[in-house]
């Protein structure tokens, strides 16, 4: 018999970006919160101190920080004519286990999507027509727009102390930002992050070919920072141990380094860590949230009562609960019917190495010091001629040449031994690589459901994820690695090595975390999860953060608009505890 906790107004299921952001501003609404993590607790002393956090092998290689497969995994295959299996080493993408969540490993890339991003639909049959999108893309409208959204990138930005420059200042083009860009009210908190050597010269090369570079948004402070909650960040020192790894000089924004210091203050707010959620637990009716279920860290089932739940955990986790809690429809992907697991999508990736004889010290990095251009992301070209829908940035990244994964070496190079060892001497401090960061968009056969086989610890049916790089995503890859090249070209002196993605994905080598849909966000409730405030069409009491409610994965990464929606929901909540009920009619 579960043992049965006090109720509490709101129970938040994760302790990350997206819970540190709603139990904020919820709380200073004088409403009770409580957030349950699966993981340990963590800070930025003692945990994330320089003196032991950087260390290649234990947080990047082996991935202490990282959730443990062997007690939360999902099954994989590319079609539903194959046999799914278990993923039993981390690899294509690496969720976080642990209060703070993905917040303390990324890397701080802190993107806008584009205007067009949220209307995708409608503005692709507008400007090529209907039959520009396949038959087979489940291409869907956000329900939200770019503008209704502006002012909380605007705080989130603020709230991270981002680094950058300003392209579009309430419609006005200012130079050396990216002119692509959505009107944003004010510039960034921060200027750009110092350049290093190898974005000065993509900056060069890039001019060169006709392009327009600019600084990426970094959500590593370019100087001390006191954000609007006053806490007080410290200048980046250029370490290049941001990915993977926590930031040990609270440079790096983190829900740690940016909302804990005042939120943990708080005598409403309270959080458990080592507490794995399993269901969300609903009235006879199946349409309210009475609370949730979780197992604690001794293996006590623990029954807790909320007047409200929100679910903040990766975007795997907020599917595979919504399923095994039977809320909504599940997908079907045979009648194109339901709702849940319905619109996964993913990044595609690719890249340029570059080798050439100046000297790029790689060694000093920061997790978002980039120079990028954006002429190829969203619809900023004309997609007519080439074919294909969606598109990506062009970027190239001076994250830090740790000595262990991060290497560029001729594809005549040998793979060991004393050769190996004397083509990583001559190439260290003189190779880099050009990134693209492409969309996916989502389609019929792209989905989450539960697998009929294989079952956690607790007896819950894995999440199973059936997924693959489609024709159409291919072509735009290829494309921007073409323009990649013919930026790496114009590097003098470069020799140039095209590594485009090829076959079918593989859940094997890392890619990107960048894992989204399965409970999407839309008008539509016959195409959506939650309405356009992340409020659940099924259960009004409950809600769906992150980037499980993207219908669509655009070309930047996804934090920056997942903190915007963790804002714009939390002004919706305020509004639906005043007076409970579905903020949208369907």
């Amino acid at each position: 018999m579960p043992r049965r906790m006090p109720p509490v107004d709101v129970v938040l299921v994760g302790f990350g970006w997206t819970a540190s952001i709603i139990a904020q501003e919820l709380t200073d609404a004088g409403v009770q919160v409580l957030a349950l993590e699966r993981g340990a607790w963590r800070d930025t002393i003692p945990d994330f101190a320089t003196d032991h956090i950087q260390d290649e092998l234990r947080y990047a290689v082996r991935k202490q920080i990282f959730e443990a497969p062997e007690r939360e995994t999902l099954t994989f295959r590319n079609s539903a004519d194959q046999t799914a299996l278990p993923m039993r080493h981390l690899g294509s993408f690496l969720p976080a286990a642990g209060v703070g969540g993905a917040g303390v490993h990324w890397n701080g890339q802190c993107w806008r999507f584009l205007p067009q991003d949220f209307v995708i639909r409608s503005h692709t049959e507008q400007r090529y027509g209907k039959h520009f999108i396949p038959p087979d893309m489940n291409l869907q409208d956000w329900g939200v727009t770019y503008a209704d959204l502006e002012p909380h990138y605007d705080r989130f930005e603020y709230l991270c102390g981002v680094s950058g420059q300003a392209g579009n200042l309430n419609g006005t083009r200012v130079a050396g930002g990216n002119p692509f860009e959505g009107p944003r009210t004010r510039g960034y908190p921060l200027p750009p992050l110092q350049r290093s050597a190898s974005t000065v010269l993509f900056d060069k090369a890039a001019r060169e070919v006709g392009f327009q570079p600019f600084p990426c948004p970094a959500a590593n402070a370019s100087r001390p920072y006191r954000n609007p909650l006053g806490v007080q960040m410290g200048q980046c020192t250029y370490c290049g141990y941001c990915e993977w790894f926590g930031c040990g000089n609270y440079s790096k924004a983190s829900p740690q380094t940016t909302i804990l210091p005042v939120l943990l203050k708080k005598d409403n707010f309270r959080f458990r860590t080592h507490c794995e959620v399993t269901r969300v637990d609903t009235d006879g009716t199946g349409r309210r949230a009475t609370g949730v279920t979780y197992v604690d860290v001794d293996g006590n089932q623990i029954e807790q009562p909320a007047q409200m739940v929100v679910l903040c955990a990766f975007a795997h986790h907020n599917v595979h609960l919504l399923l095994v809690s039977k809320i909504g429809q599940p997908y079907d992907p045979v009648a194109n019917s339901g709702v849940v697991g319905r619109n996964y999508a993913y990044q595609i990736t690719s890249s340029v190495d570059v080798f050439q004889k100046e000297r790029l010290n790689p060694f000093m990095g920061a997790g978002a010091l980039g120079q990028a251009i954006d002429e190829f992301n969203g619809d900023n070209f004309d997609h007519g001629p080439h074919g294909f829908l969606g598109g990506g940035y062009i970027a190239l990244w001076n994250t830090g040449g740790r000595p262990i994964l991060q290497h560029y070496l001729p594809q005549d190079a040998p793979k060991w031994g004393a050769g190996w060892k004397q083509a990583m001497h001559e190439h260290y401090l003189t190779a880099c690589s050009i990134a693209t960061h492409g969309s996916v968009m989502s389609y019929r056969a792209n989905y989450l459901d539960l697998d009929p086989t294989w079952r956690d610890v607790y007896g819950n049916p894995l999440l199973r994820l059936t997924f693959d790089f489609q024709p159409n995503e291919h072509r735009m890859s290829d494309f921007l690695t073409d323009k990649a090249a013919l930026i790496a070209r114009a590097i003098p002196g470069a020799t140039v090595h095209e590594k485009k993605r090829q076959g079918h994905y593989t859940i094997v080598p890392y890619q990107t975390t960048h894992n989204t849909g399965g409970a999407v966000m839309g008008d539509d409730p016959k195409t959506s999860v939650v309405n356009r405030y992340l409020q659940s069409w099924d259960v009004p009491n409950l809600w769906v953060m992150g980037a499980s409610v993207f219908p669509q994965n655009p070309g930047y990464n996804p934090t920056g608009t997942v903190g915007a929606l963790a804002f714009w929901s939390a002004e919706a909540m305020k509004r639906y505890l005043k007076n409970p009920g579905p903020l949208v009619t369907a």
